[in-house]
């Protein structure tokens, strides 16, 4: 089943429910579980399941949990997966909040559009197979193959009694990059179907071949991070808050005496705010961030990430993407230097009783932007002799400008249904203001962005 049509038939079951009685308090264990049944054409169809796991205990501090587990096990026939098992609790270890996240996720075409935003240029046509060759050159031309596995540990404490909190971490992480592997894609497909992928170089081999990104970060490596902060949080509820301020800043250091290929550190910053616009039905987010490298080289695979205090998803990274910029292609906005916007009206639209299950239907209307504020180095003169020597007739204006960034935006709107206010299905559409971001993209996920 379609992605969309799954959708629309739970939203058609809530509002066939929505005479039913107001929610209840919930108490005890309760789960939410989905198949994960999707199609994409480079990546096939994805089947396996999601199992959110909440434990309200009496029920005193419903909507808040006192534990959560969460399993996903989903592959793609053409090999790409996401095995993942997170756990988050306020009450296993007293007075600190621990969330911890062991994942493994192959992912055979990786989005890599270059470095510095509108700084790389962004050809549509040479993806777009209904042309006739040239200007078509690949559908995975602005892709790679990128595997990674993850251990994340967060940690979260009181300063005092106040609403201020100390943020620590610790995270290992092996980050595997590699060529676009073509026969995979080619798999079943003859040489005269439109589909099947001629062997010509893509991107990430242009950036390897100049010596963009060197040989060793070429080949991946381990990334072992430490984390450090503090944070103010006054939500009245995590899943979606209806008012208050959660705000976070802090420093990553990566140590090369741990494994990396070099030592640097990253400072982040987040602001979130929420306002209630109508008692429990209406309200407005918004959330900026910023993050900038302190010191040291970056490893080209790492570039991407974004530091946050807790994982609110599989994934922490971009700009660009289901995650921070919907709309705008995935990891469109890669720098040394980022800043991030959000702004969101979120509407809960209808409440109803179902299968014993607390329900709402809501909207969200969203604007989102973000940039490179600090550049990558790109050696343009190495480019230069690259493609005199292997690609002549290549004008390097074809893959690099001289322009600095400037705001990428997209716009969107989305539905959501909740169980028990913490299990949120999420599906959004985001559209880019800009041809050099994309066109239209389309998210089914869980939970808001922020």
């Amino acid at each position: 089943m379609k992605p969309m049509k799954k959708l629309y038939l739970l939203l058609l079951t809530g509002l066939l429910a929505s005479s039913l009685p107001a929610q209840e308090t919930k108490t005890g264990w309760n789960f939410g579980a989905l198949p994960a049944v999707t199609y994409s054409t480079d990546q096939g169809f994805q089947y396996g399941a999601l199992v959110n796991l909440f434990d309200y205990g009496d029920g005193s501090i419903y909507p808040d949990y006192f534990h959560r587990i969460y399993v996903e096990a989903s592959t793609f026939t053409k090999g790409s997966s996401i095995l993942r098992v997170m756990y988050d609790s306020d009450y296993l270890i007293k007075g600190i909040r621990y969330a911890v996240d062991l994942s493994y996720m192959p992912d055979f075409a990786y989005d890599f559009y270059g470095f510095n935003g509108f700084g790389s240029v962004y050809n549509s046509d040479w993806t777009d197979d209904e042309l006739n060759s040239p200007p078509y050159r690949s559908r995975l031309f602005y892709a790679m193959k990128r595997h990674l596995f993850r251990f994340k540990n967060d940690f979260i404490g009181n300063i005092g009694e106040n609403n201020w909190h100390w943020n620590a971490g610790l995270s290992i992480q092996q980050f595997k990059p590699g060529v676009l592997d073509v026969t995979k894609f080619n798999k079943g497909k003859d040489e005269d179907d439109p589909k099947y992928l001629q062997d010509v170089p893509t991107l990430f081999e242009y950036y390897t071949g100049a010596g963009i990104i060197s040989e060793e970060e070429a080949d991946g490596g381990w990334i072992t991070g430490i984390k450090g902060g503090i944070s103010y949080d006054t939500r009245d509820q995590r899943a979606c808050p209806m008012n208050g301020i959660w705000a976070e800043t802090g420093i990553e250091v990566v140590p090369e005496f741990l494994g990396s290929e070099s030592t640097f550190g990253k400072f982040y910053l987040t602001w979130r705010q929420y306002f209630t616009l109508k008692e429990d039905d209406l309200s407005f987010a918004y959330r900026l961030g910023y993050q900038q490298t302190l010191f040291g080289d970056v490893p080209f695979y790492y570039q991407g990430q974004i530091i946050v205090s807790e994982l609110r998803g599989a994934t922490s990274e971009g700009l660009g993407g289901s995650k921070n910029l919907r709309g705008i292609l995935r990891n469109r906005v890669v720098g040394n230097g980022i800043a991030y916007a959000n702004a969101e009206l979120r509407w809960k639209m209808v409440r109803f009783r179902f299968i014993n299950q607390n329900f709402y239907l809501g909207t969200n209307y969203f604007v989102d932007a973000g940039m490179v504020t600090d550049q990558v180095d790109v050696d343009r003169t190495a480019f230069s002799s690259y493609l005199q020597a292997h690609h002549p007739g290549e004008l390097i204006g074809n893959y690099l400008t001289e322009d600095k960034d400037t705001p990428h935006v997209a716009a969107g709107l989305g539905l959501k249904i909740a169980m028990n206010e913490n299990f949120i299905i999420s599906a959004d559409i985001g559209k880019a203001l800009k041809e050099q971001d994309g066109s239209m993209e389309f998210y089914i996920g869980l939970n808001y962005l922020f």
